[in-house]
């Protein structure tokens, strides 16, 4: 007899554990579908509007502090709409959580080598995932039309998570070769996708807030070297 009920209450977690599996796919699959949709992006790079600024979203810095080659054609492309007059302003949003580890201040590094002047660059510290940079971007940085920058796998979640955070956003695709690790990086994206609807759903907050920073003001007043943020800052 115990046998048997223990074999019934195997069967009845593995049929639980079965239907949460296929729950979760299915969630990701609608969740994926939905994302592509709302964030279906035109190209903002020749729809002569004007923007507030340039969204760059951050990739991996190499550890001699130069750009990896997907952030390189994130900045050049920025760069580029930036000198064509679609927006004054470049905001360069990535990840600066740790003294080591500092993916803005060598994004503004690129920026500035390649003519623009200073004040015209921000930098968003704590753009540690594509949400927080775009919320960001809409409440610390008072933006409200935003030409986003990144390869086209990742556009539709970035303008997606803009539109959400209130932003008029439209995209611009950075793609200019072959990136290694894509095939990682489209079922991570898959996986990421969901989270961020949640996320939206929910109106998470940005793990960090902070003063406001007018995107129409001098970009350097966020020069800095020191990580503002991360495991050993205030909360």
């Amino acid at each position: 007899m115990a046998a048997v009920r223990k074999k019934r209450v195997i069967g009845s977690l593995s049929a639980a554990a079965l239907a949460l599996l296929l729950f979760a796919a299915v969630f990701c699959i609608a969740s994926n579908a939905a994302v592509i949709k709302r964030g279906a992006f035109s190209d903002g790079s020749d729809d002569g509007e004007k923007y507030d600024c340039v969204l760059i979203l951050g990739a991996l810095v190499l550890d001699d502090g130069s750009p990896s080659a997907m952030l390189a054609d994130r900045l050049d492309r920025g760069i580029e709409l930036y000198f064509s007059g679609r927006a004054g302003k470049i905001l360069v949003s990535g990840d600066h959580g740790t003294k080591d580890y500092d993916e803005v201040n060598a994004m503004k590094a690129y920026c500035v080598s390649a003519g623009v002047p200073s004040e015209d660059v921000f930098m968003d510290h704590a753009g540690f995932s594509t949400y927080e940079s775009m919320n960001r971007a809409k409440t610390v940085f008072g933006c409200e039309k935003v030409i986003v920058v990144t390869q086209g796998y990742h556009l539709y979640r970035a303008v997606y998570d803009g539109k959400k955070a209130g932003l008029v956003c439209v995209g611009a695709p950075a793609d200019q070769r072959t990136y290694a690790g894509q095939r990682m990086r489209d079922a991570r994206e898959f996986l990421a996708r969901a989270k961020d609807v949640v996320y939206c759903a929910l109106h998470v907050s940005p793990k960090y807030g902070g003063e406001p920073v007018p995107i129409s003001g001098d970009g350097n007043v966020t020069n800095d070297k020191t990580a503002l943020y991360g495991e050993n800052s205030p909360s």
